[in-house]
């Protein structure tokens, strides 16, 4: 390992040689300057792709509930009234 490894500041959005910032505040460590900013390229690309993904399943109806707590039309589970399927 090399006496000092890269981190990336995501308050700063740059990488920093050695731990600087509070941890809360930093990624890493990372071998180069390169894989610090790399690693922050990864995370705005899996998060832009996370809300694609929210927001196309939040456009799908939201259950309906009956008053007794369940989804409406729903079954229960094959067990009839009594335990008798």
């Amino acid at each position: 390992m090399a006496d000092k490894q890269w981190y990336f500041n995501t308050v700063t959005q740059q990488p920093e040689l050695g731990p600087q910032s509070p941890v809360s505040q930093r990624m890493g460590p990372y071998r180069s300057r390169e894989d610090a900013l790399d690693a922050w390229r990864i995370v705005e690309e899996r998060n832009s792709a996370w809300d694609a993904q929210d927001r196309e399943w939040n456009r799908w109806p939201k259950p309906r509930h009956d008053a007794a707590g369940g989804a409406a039309g729903g079954t229960t589970g094959g067990v009839g009234v009594g335990g008798q399927v």
